[in-house]
């Protein structure tokens, strides 16, 4: 279960990833198999050459990736939410979850 998004904040990560763009968006997730964890990223784009390439730079599987027809994207949870948003210069995405 998804929630703390703004429809602007999601219409606007949309609109990005369709434009083949690498793009962020977090929210607050609750999900049974990973009862630690609050909130989950999602980095999306169109483009999944792109997508693909920039997983591996930080250690992303490609078959991690939902492909979903309009918005594939990976799921960031964890230490990798923590240190990929850190190196990507976001952590305010995060933070405002705190």
């Amino acid at each position: 279960m998804a929630f703390g998004l703004k429809k602007d904040e999601l219409l606007a990560w949309k609109q990005k990833v369709r434009r083949g763009e690498i793009a962020f968006i977090t929210h607050y997730w609750l999900d049974d198999r990973f009862p630690d964890m609050k909130t989950v990223t999602k980095v999306g784009c169109s483009n999944m050459e792109k997508l693909i390439k920039w997983g591996k730079s930080y250690g992303l599987k490609p078959n991690w990736i939902h492909r979903d027809e309009h918005y594939p994207h990976f799921d960031l949870i964890g230490s990798f939410q923590r240190d990929i948003l850190k190196a990507e210069g976001k952590l305010d995405q995060l933070n405002r979850f705190k």
